[in-house]
């Protein structure tokens, strides 16, 4: 069964997936309003491509575009990063947690670990390999 929920989620990390995208967000990062012929600008791709690709980042809602006479200028909008942002912070909670009971019973290892000088570290050294004598072993 589809869940309808996360489509706007699953709508900006696919937005969120392709460099030039990211590029473009980045751009939009460092001058707040930039018409579409400023942000295609640095790009080796056609100013239908930087269309398409701010469709696509339109429709995640990862941007706002206006229009002042045969200018379109884009925006950044904020509201869906900030759901993919916490949604990344569970997870990043749940790990970080995770890891930090790991390094805790590394830790606890290490301190209840028996002495090298204990004869089960004999057991646990590494034993001379046999072998037979050096040269060929195959009979003709």
């Amino acid at each position: 069964m589809v869940n309808y929920e996360h489509a706007p989620l699953d709508r900006t990390f696919a937005a969120l997936a392709d460099p030039t995208r990211r590029a473009l967000l980045a751009q939009l990062g460092e001058r707040d309003s930039q018409s579409v012929s400023e942000l295609a600008r640095p790009f080796p791709v056609s100013l239908p491509a930087i269309m398409k690709h701010l469709d696509v980042l339109s429709d995640a809602g990862l941007i706002t575009r206006s229009k002042t006479g045969r200018t379109v200028t884009c925006r950044l909008s904020a509201a869906p990063m900030e759901d993919a942002m916490s949604w990344l912070e569970r997870y990043r909670r749940f790990w970080t947690d995770r890891l930090d009971r790991l390094a805790a019973l590394v830790e606890e290892e290490d301190t209840c670990s028996p002495s090298p000088a204990s004869p089960s570290s004999d057991d646990s050294r590494r034993r001379p390999r046999k072998s037979t004598t050096p040269g060929s072993t195959r009979t003709k």
